[in-house]
């Protein structure tokens, strides 16, 4: 048997991981990653979120560290995780196929204003509103086009959105314009109605969306962010939001999580928060993906969304 530790969902999640891997290779035994019963010696491969600080350098014969999530920080933020080893971030057709709905629901959410409505609802009160735009008037601007903003670029699209992306370098979708770099930042914020990050966690985007860049977007845009936490810069969102140049937002993602319960983003009529689900596949979902990297792995193949550390995600 091929010993798989998992750190993700808790003790009660691993049988669900356990028939997961069963259902794809009946080799692969998933085991919580304090099971007395293995020894460091015999684990090959590990599935984690927030591995304990030194633990993934105990394992002497470990081959491939996977990531629950499609973000690695978590990962890399130990001093002692083992560099030498691949590091593979969560993927998979499942994975984008969620994130493009969260985006599409997120971009919809915000032009019919479903946060008024749902305050009218908690109130009971019949708060009828007139939606001024329809998806064919409010042009989506994706930061970060990768597997996951391009599913969420082809979804939008679907919809009638108008789509355009801006990354490190140009991308070629079809019917999405493509800004690159720094230099051409400027025109696609002041272009974008809705803003949708979904950058990776590097130094360069710690805190990029500021009050600098909330400014440079039309006055009554609005802001999605299922990337990382540590993107936004959420005083000078909350700021953006009171004086009306963002119109609303939907976050996913905090500096702190679980979001700390007096923070005013919960209450605010103007910000819809859900509790960093935009992409969760599950358990069955991620099993499956990790397992087909595994047999990747083995037969000397490329394994996917490997991390690559010189780009940092």
């Amino acid at each position: 048997m091929v010993k798989i530790l998992v750190k993700s969902g808790g003790p009660q999640a691993v049988p669900e991981w356990r028939d997961g891997f069963a259902a794809v290779d009946p080799r692969l035994s998933a085991h919580w990653w304090e099971d007395a019963s293995v020894r460091p010696e015999e684990v090959e491969y590990v599935v984690v979120w927030e591995p304990q600080p030194g633990w993934l350098n105990s394992l002497p014969n470990l081959k491939i560290v996977f990531s629950s999530g499609a973000g690695v920080d978590h990962i890399t933020a130990d001093p002692a995780w083992p560099r030498h080893l691949p590091l593979v971030r969560m993927g998979g057709d499942a994975t984008a196929q969620r994130m493009g709905e969260f985006i599409a629901w997120s971009c919809l959410s915000l032009l019919r204003d479903t946060r008024h409505f749902a305050l009218g609802q908690e109130r009971r009160q019949w708060a009828q509103k007139e939606v001024p735009h329809t998806a064919r008037e409010r042009r989506v601007g994706i930061m970060g086009l990768g597997n996951l903003g391009s599913q969420a670029a082809r979804m939008l699209q679907g919809l009638g959105f108008p789509v355009q992306g801006w990354a490190r370098s140009r991308k070629a979708l079809p019917g999405v314009v493509s800004f690159a770099g720094p230099a051409e930042l400027p025109a696609f914020l002041a272009s974008t109605d809705i803003l949708v990050c979904l950058l990776p966690s590097t130094p360069e985007t710690t805190g990029l969306i500021d009050a600098a860049l909330l400014a440079q977007l039309p006055r009554g845009a609005a802001v999605v962010n299922a990337g990382r936490g540590a993107h936004l810069r959420v005083p000078d969102l909350l700021s953006a939001l009171e004086s009306g140049q963002v119109s609303g937002a939907v976050l996913d993602v905090f500096p702190e999580e679980p979001l700390p319960a007096d923070s005013p983003l919960w209450a605010h009529p103007k910000v819809i928060v859900t509790p960093h689900v935009a992409s969760l596949p599950s358990r069955a979902e991620r099993a499956r993906y990790v397992a087909g990297a595994i047999a990747a792995f083995e037969a000397g193949r490329p394994l996917p969304n490997l991390y690559d550390p010189d780009r940092g995600y």
